[in-house]
């Protein structure tokens, strides 16, 4: 009977942690939910700002009227709410990351609690950075890049023309020809949005590097020595992750891996600090033994 007893008492703090669980992801649900809603009533704006490299790219090379069309009756209603889902989480980080703080915080010790804060502040930040970066910096060099192709088609289409003493073709168009047909950018808004969007998700996660690794090298699972000697290898993986999560062209992979090899040396410099704290915390305390050091 005791042994039976023994068990239930055991199974009690699993169900209160169940229920606890419980309570925190339908709380964050719910303010996910008002954030979807909230950032709905506000996508199209949003859009066009996501847009907008696009628009200042087309109006560089000459477009007077820049237009992205749809395809489908469904689709702008979509790509509204894709914005809605990604702007939705963000609005509503907040609330999910303090929901998962309370979840946390009581099996923590104070000291852990004090270490564990700064990271869940710092991690949205640095991908609003990246984020910010990824808007404001890669997606228009990256849409010079693309729509600039037709740029250079009809500089030298210019110069044919005038030599010949016919008119000049529009700007951004492939020239016409009698055997030809006249080639045009006529963007597609959720494939033009899905290249932004895959810009600021990746940006945004790369800019995460130095919250982990610190984390990491708070935990001891990581060293300064130990990720300054992976160098070489953290070259060839940044080198692979421009490769894959940017569009094929060098000058957008160079920027990535400039921004997250600096990212990684930040992160070597921060895990470095919170060792040499660790150290001067232990030698305080008396538990530092230099002789080992030496040796």
């Amino acid at each position: 009977m005791s042994q039976t007893e023994d068990i239930d008492d055991s199974t009690a703090p699993l169900i209160e942690h169940l229920a606890e669980l419980r309570t925190r992801l339908i709380r964050a649900v719910i303010a996910f939910a008002v954030g979807i809603i909230l950032a709905f009533m506000v996508a199209e704006p949003i859009l066009q700002f996501l847009v907008h490299p696009i628009e200042a790219t087309l109006r560089e090379l000459g477009d007077p009227s820049p237009t992205l069309q749809y395809t489908s009756p469904q689709e702008y209603l979509f790509t509204l709410f894709r914005i809605s889902m990604v702007f939705g989480f963000a609005l509503s980080f907040p609330v999910i990351g303090f929901q998962l703080w309370r979840f946390v915080a009581p099996g923590l010790y104070k000291s852990e609690k004090g270490a564990f804060m700064p990271f869940l502040v710092a991690s949205p930040f640095m991908f609003l950075l990246g984020a910010s970066f990824a808007q404001f910096v890669v997606t228009p060099l990256a849409m010079q890049f693309f729509l600039g192709f037709a740029d250079v088609s009809s500089i030298f289409a210019d110069l044919l023309s005038r030599a010949s003493g016919e008119v000049p073709v529009d700007v951004a168009v492939v020239p016409e020809t009698s055997e030809g047909i006249k080639i045009t950018f006529f963007g597609k808004v959720n494939e033009s949005l899905d290249i932004t969007l895959k810009f600021i998700m990746a940006f945004g996660l790369c800019f995460q590097l130095p919250v982990l690794l610190t984390l990491m090298g708070k935990a001891g699972l990581v060293s300064a020595a130990g990720l300054a000697g992976m160098r070489k290898y953290a070259v060839v993986a940044i080198l692979l992750l421009a490769a894959v999560v940017t569009p094929p062209d060098v000058i957008t992979q160079l920027i990535l891996f400039t921004v997250v090899y600096g990212l990684y040396e930040i992160s070597i410099f921060l895990v470095g600090r919170v060792e040499r704290s660790r150290e001067a915390k232990l030698r305080a305390e008396g538990y530092y033994d230099d002789e080992v050091d030496e040796d």
